[in-house]
């Protein structure tokens, strides 16, 4: 496994309670992947933040090291959970588990005008449990950044479920479509990370009662956590603290800056989040924007050639990138300094 990839679980002993060693291994191979979708995705949709969803977030485990309660953590845990549970639901619809097929409870019902459910219907209810076993037995403690994790990890699958889309297929004499049968699809993974994103952006920061909460483990500091958590929908994400300075190196917390970091300026179908990401990640934060240019080689003008080869010409193109990179300290201040040694 790939060093960046989600640690979603730690031992097949911390497992053993809740499957055999063979349904463990079963299903292991399919959060691994889900959890890998969850990594692609979050690089994807914070590719042009200062937050660029860096390798140092992309951990779930709890250790005390690792314990940061920011909005970014909620997105992480969110779409990691999410990640997990539609690869489950996915292999399980393809009948890569022997216990697990589609789902057809509802078949045979009037669904509404014109249509009945029919067909497999993705077997979300299946992605949901397993997925919940697996991702939630990381949360041991009690406290609130438990909590908040393990209603983020609750936020990210309920998203697959609410992007969950309605397939139907046309019944009727010359394709007149009198009757529908209709069943439920996964959406794509890319819709889900889009729907969570706009959630991230709208999560709220949970105030704790912290002189409640200074009674540690008691009835008193579990009743102000669950008062704070009942405040907010199951569907919302939620954080407890700041996002630190993403402009600027931290080596404690796993940051790099965003010096160094490419952002765009021109280019076709660029949202205007895009177009205004080197204002953000360089001029914000106190950097200039860098220009640099280089030399591309690709192939051009394929051409078919019988029987059976394709030839292509090198062509040769120079593309032009933008950086964030340190501006120049003026020549005064490099003047004073040289100065002060010449005193020293």
């Amino acid at each position: 496994m790939k060093r960046n990839t989600f640690i979603i679980f730690i031992t097949i002993g911390l497992y053993s309670a809740i499957f055999s060693t063979s349904a463990y291994l079963t299903y292991s191979t399919s959060v691994a992947a889900g959890a890998h979708s969850g990594i692609d995705e979050c690089k994807h949709q914070f590719a042009w933040e200062r937050w660029n969803c860096p390798e140092s977030a992309l951990q779930l485990s709890t250790h005390n090291r690792l314990r940061s309660a920011t909005r970014e953590t909620s997105f992480v845990h969110a779409i990691s959970s999410a990640g997990v549970m539609y690869t489950l639901t996915r292999n399980c619809s393809m009948g890569d588990f022997d216990n697990c097929g589609c789902d057809d409870s509802r078949n045979g019902r009037v669904g509404g005008r014109g249509w009945v459910w029919g067909g497999c219907s993705d077997n979300v209810e299946f992605g949901e449990r397993i997925s919940k076993l697996f991702v939630d037995a990381l949360e041991t403690g009690q406290d609130a950044r438990a909590l908040m994790n393990l209603h983020n990890n609750e936020a990210g699958r309920l998203a697959v479920k609410a992007k969950m889309k309605r397939a139907c297929k046309c019944h009727g004499v010359s394709g007149s479509c009198s009757v529908q049968t209709c069943w439920l699809q996964l959406a794509e993974f890319r819709e889900i990370g889009n729907y969570l994103k706009i959630k991230y952006d709208q999560a709220q920061k949970l105030e704790m009662d912290k002189r409640r909460m200074r009674a540690g483990n008691s009835a008193d500091s579990r009743g102000a956590t669950a008062e704070t958590f009942s405040t907010v929908l199951d569907t919302d994400m939620i954080f407890l603290e700041d996002s630190p300075d993403y402009c600027v190196r931290n080596a404690s917390l796993g940051l790099h800056g965003t010096e160094g970091r490419e952002c765009l300026q021109s280019g076709k179908n660029l949202s205007q989040w895009e177009r205004r990401s080197c204002r953000r990640l360089c001029t914000e934060c106190g950097l200039k924007i860098e220009e640099k240019r280089t030399e591309v080689v690709t192939s051009c003008n394929c051409k078919f050639h019988w029987c059976c080869m394709v030839k292509c010409e090198q062509c040769k193109q120079v593309v032009t990138k933008h950086y964030c990179s340190r501006r120049e300290r003026s020549s005064s201040n490099t003047t004073r300094r040289r100065n002060r040694r010449h005193r020293r």
